[in-house]
């Protein structure tokens, strides 16, 4: 059975920008691992392959080895084609079968089970027409399996899966160098130091409330506190940090100064004292020294965020943080207020006050307006300096990704700017 991942629509696709503006919904990080990982261990296939949308499939292609927009992988074995943002907790659907597509209350595929039999019938010219063509003529059921809507969905309960992985590991114990004096607090057995860690002395790993997984390579510094539940991933390195409950860190980040309940997913930097809290930071971002989020506000009531830039969407929760896009930079001071969008390659300059709740993709927020700045061109001579100081490159490839997002988000980006120009003359 060939396992098939399928990233959209794209009016679904937008609810988790911007982190899914440069990668595929099933690399979003929830708990230890990543959701793709969470379905392939529910469903354990032979072969994997996926379908993204055009303008990133080249870049994704460098990053995975699963074959990539390949029409010819919907032909000669059965197929589960699979939504990636079902819940993977619920889901339970045997890999063969009888064909089935199994559409959600609003007409939206869950998951669809092709046999090989059935493949004849089935336009292959592409996804959608296959897709299309199985809902026509194979069965159709309704299914209830849960679904992820928002990004503030896989933060709020994060804590809560980052204990269910920790279980699932069935890791336990000091595999890497732990440095004396260090303090556990709790069960030992929720502790997990992996092979090539190092937590220097005077931590402390409070594994009361929850588990603590520093994988691979990560270090630890002194004066650094960790609450569990907590994921710290693969050469990152913690600063004297204030790491509280329910934070997922991947690999190779920096972060000092106090995180809560927050996902970051990967190569960033939070080097500097500042709060960031509920909140999932991208790939590439450096906060600067005193960055810091609201994630409550002062009257307790339910935090709305706008993801267009015009229309509030309400999370439902009294805490969320902020959404920031790759490869955004913040000088010092930056505030930003209770239930932040900021885009991709943004760059923020502080105010003094916390700033507006939508910061567009390629804006230049600049002495309190939104500006055009210094262009894309600058955004991607400091990228290519960023990736090379983590021995990665910034490559052709993954430019004209950027650019096709810099022409998607646009529309947003160029009302901004109107607005700080009408402020101006003002």
């Amino acid at each position: 059975m060939r396992l098939i991942f399928v990233d959209g629509p794209s009016e679904v696709r937008r609810n988790f920008f911007p982190l899914a503006l440069s990668r595929p919904l099933w690399e979003l990080r929830y708990g230890m691992t990543s959701l793709a990982e969470k379905l392939l261990s529910r469903v354990n296939p032979q072969d994997v392959a996926c379908f993204v949308p055009d303008y990133m499939a080249d870049v994704y292609r460098t990053k995975t080895k699963w074959p990539v927009n390949d029409t010819s992988t919907l032909a000669g074995d059965d197929l589960l084609i699979v939504n990636p943002l079902v819940k993977a907790n619920g889901f339970d659907v045997r890999p063969s079968g009888p064909s089935e597509v199994a559409l959600n209350d609003q007409g939206h595929l869950l998951y669809a089970r092709v046999a090989r039999a059935d493949l004849k019938k089935l336009s292959g010219e592409d996804i959608d027409a296959f897709l299309t063509c199985s809902q026509a003529n194979l069965p159709n059921i309704t299914s209830s399996f849960a679904t992820w809507q928002y990004t503030w969905d896989l933060i709020l309960t994060n804590a809560e899966q980052i204990t269910a992985d920790f279980a699932l590991t069935g890791q336990s114990g000091i595999e890497g160098t732990v440095e004396e004096p260090t303090a556990i607090r709790g069960s030992k057995k929720d502790v997990y130091v992996a092979p090539g860690a190092t937590v220097h002395p005077m931590v402390v790993i409070d594994a009361e409330h929850g588990p603590v997984y520093i994988d691979e390579d990560a270090e630890i510094q002194p004066f650094t506190r960790i609450e569990g539940p907590c994921y710290i991933g693969k050469k990152s390195i913690l600063l004297g940090a204030k790491c509280r409950e329910g934070n997922s860190i991947g690999p190779m980040c920096r972060i000092g100064g106090e995180l809560e309940e927050s996902i970051i997913q990967g190569y960033s930097n939070k080097y500097h004292d500042g709060f960031i809290g509920h909140s999932y930071v991208g790939e590439w971002v450096n906060l600067g020294a005193l960055t810091t989020n609201s994630d409550l506000k002062n009257d307790y009531s339910t935090v709305s965020m706008m993801l267009d830039g015009r229309h509030p969407t309400n999370t439902g929760s009294a805490k969320v943080g902020s959404l920031i896009g790759d490869h955004t930079k913040t000088s010092i001071g930056t505030l930003f207020n209770t239930g932040s969008y900021v885009g991709a390659m943004t760059v923020v300059m502080a105010t003094g006050k916390p700033l507006p709740k939508f910061i567009p993709s390629f804006g230049w927020f600049i002495e309190g307006i939104v500006t055009k700045g210094f262009g894309k061109r600058s955004l991607y001579t400091t990228a290519q300096v960023a990736v090379g100081r983590r021995g990665c490159q910034w490559s052709e490839t993954e430019q004209a990704m950027w650019d096709k997002i810099f022409e998607m988000t646009a529309p947003a980006r160029n009302e901004a700017i109107k607005k700080g120009r009408r402020t101006m003359m003002r």
